[in-house]
This record gives C-alpha cells, sequence and structure tokens, in this order.
C-alpha cells in the first residue's frame, strides 16, 4: 500500500485528456477483470490499482489535488488552510470558526488543528512554524466465500512490511467495512497515522440466497409425495435434514427451518432462519403403464 505513480497505472503521460484516461482505464479493466482471470491474484491486484487509478485521475478535482500533492492528495484542503494561516499570521485572521490574532488567541487556533489534523501546531506565530497532518486512510478489499465467514476466523494481513492479525467476526456481511485505526499512512510533521478500512466480498459458491442472517433455497418435491405426502431429505450448510412433506402439498409452499440461517453478525450462538420453497417436480418420459394411471386418475374428474 506504498504510493502508487496512478498514471504510471494506466500507462498515460501526466498531459492525458479525460478521454485518454478512460480509453486507457477500460482497456486494462477489460484485461484484469477476474471474470477473466480467475483465481489469478496478480490479475485481481492490478484490477484494483486501475479502478483507483481511474477514480482519482478522471476527476478533475482530485486530479487537480492528486497533481499538487502527489500521495498527499487527500489532505490538499488542510495544507492550503496551513497555507492561508501563515499568511495572515502577522495580523487577525479568521479560521475554521476560530478568530486570531498574534496578540492572544492562538491558542484557539492550534487547538482547532490538533482537533481537525491529528496534531497541534508547533510554535505559532513565530518563524518555522510546523503543523502536524494525519496520515492517509487506506482502503483495501478481502475477498472470502460464504462458507469462510460462517464462523469466526482469524487472518494475518500484510500491509505497508507490518503484519496484521485480524479476527473476522461470523456472519460478516459483503460489502461490509471494518475499520483498523492507526495502520493507514504515516502522518506529516509527526501527525498520527490514518487509519485501514477493509471492505469484504463475500462469494457465495453455495446453493442458498443469502438476506443477512436468513438463508433461502429452492427444493424439489416429488409429484406423487407433494400429493399423498411423504419425507424428503434436504441440504443445509450444517448437513442433511429430513422433512415430513403433507399431503396436498402445493407448488411454492415454504417452510422455514428455525436457527438453520446464517450466524447472526457479532451475536455468539444466535442464527437466521433457513426458508425452503418446494417445487413440485412434475415427471417426465412416463411409462405406457404410468401414463395409463394418471388416464385412469383423470376419468375421476379429481380436482
Amino acid at each position: 500500500m506504498d504510493f502508487i505513480d496512478y498514471y504510471k497505472v494506466l500507462g498515460v503521460d501526466k498531459k492525458a485528456s479525460t478521454e485518454e484516461i478512460k480509453k486507457a482505464y477500460r482497456k486494462l479493466a477489460r484485461k484484469y477483470h477476474p471474470d477473466l482471470n480467475p483465481n489469478d491474484v496478480e490479475a485481481e491486484k492490478n484490477f484494483k490499482r486501475v479502478n483507483e487509478a481511474n477514480e482519482v485521475l478522471s476527476d478533475s478535482e482530485k486530479r487537480k489535488k492528486y497533481d499538487e500533492y502527489g500521495k498527499d492528495w487527500q489532505h490538499a484542503e488542510e495544507f492550503e488552510k496551513a497555507k492561508r494561516a501563515r499568511s495572515q499570521q502577522s495580523g487577525q485572521g479568521y479560521f475554521g470558526g476560530y478568530t486570531y490574532s498574534s496578540g492572544g488567541s492562538a491558542q484557539d487556533f492550534s487547538d482547532f488543528f490538533e482537533s481537525m489534523f491529528g496534531g497541534r501546531s508547533a510554535g505559532f506565530g513565530g518563524r518555522g512554524q510546523r503543523v502536524r497532518f494525519r496520515g492517509q486512510d487506506y482502503n483495501a478489499e478481502l475477498k472470502l466465500s460464504l462458507m469462510d465467514v460462517y464462523t469466526t476466523q482469524k487472518q494475518t494481513l500484510t500491509v505497508n512490511g507490518k503484519n496484521i492479525r485480524l479476527t473476522i467476526p461470523a456472519g460478516i456481511e459483503d460489502g461490509q467495512t471494518i475499520k483498523i485505526s492507526g495502520h493507514g499512512g504515516p502522518g506529516v510533521e509527526g501527525g498520527r497515522a490514518g487509519d485501514l478500512y477493509i471492505t469484504f466480498s463475500i462469494v457465495n459458491n453455495t446453493s442458498f440466497r443469502r438476506d443477512g442472517p436468513n438463508l433461502y433455497k429452492t427444493v424439489e418435491v416429488p409429484l406423487v409425495k407433494a400429493v399423498l405426502g411423504g419425507e424428503i431429505q434436504v441440504e443445509t450448510l450444517t448437513g442433511k435434514v429430513k422433512l415430513k412433506v403433507a399431503p396436498g402439498t402445493d407448488n411454492g409452499t415454504q417452510v422455514k427451518l428455525k436457527g438453520k440461517g446464517f450466524p447472526k453478525y457479532k451475536k455468539e450462538g444466535q442464527f437466521g432462519d433457513l426458508y425452503l420453497t418446494y417445487q413440485v417436480k412434475v415427471p417426465k418420459n412416463l411409462t405406457t403403464e404410468q401414463k395409463e394411471l394418471f388416464e385412469a386418475l383423470e376419468k375421476t374428474n379429481l380436482k
């Protein structure tokens, strides 16, 4: 997660037009797309970098800040405010809701910098003062399968050469983001480090549909058992269970298996429910004898 030259990532010149940037992005996004490079870790990493570069360089305001401040572009506004404050330090000025002068209210201004930028201005009002800025936040994506997050697990991530032990609670959602304080970019002039935000991408490679802690699945029921009743075997995330089918079960009937769903996030031992929708299976390729039985049944005027 070191500083990355977005222009090099897209393979364009720093004077490239917006259209040239878009063209380069589309070409590389297709090249590294996960669907075209399954299980290719390097391609996945390049795909994320290409998207990140495009997000910044295709936005005129972000690109302007990036061109001027490089890796600290996200703190451009803070730097600009600090510059304006320095130019006004010989007289009275106004900044961020604080009025200050060289005569006696510098403390208020310092407190404001401390609360906003993660550090305190050193020697404000004198020459060569330093202002501490909070480090840049980092963003990362962690891809896991649905079964990976069925139980709480621990993983070790490497960020800027440092190993971070991460506990991933069972039941975490697709797209959910967690913050790890102090593991972002280094601060400027002694300011505190930024934070690391990890967004989870949960790949569902099961036959279940997930909605929060609840699971949904369609199961086939043989026609005879739907009519006469009987027993079927159903797969759950924790194994097979036997279910009784009531006589005269309609197509589309839904049943609930309490507690057979997915773990509830940060609620130890609590689970959602599993909802099963019955799909009555109409037999095909009947034998002559079977057809005759259905024809005989039809003559009884059964409704």
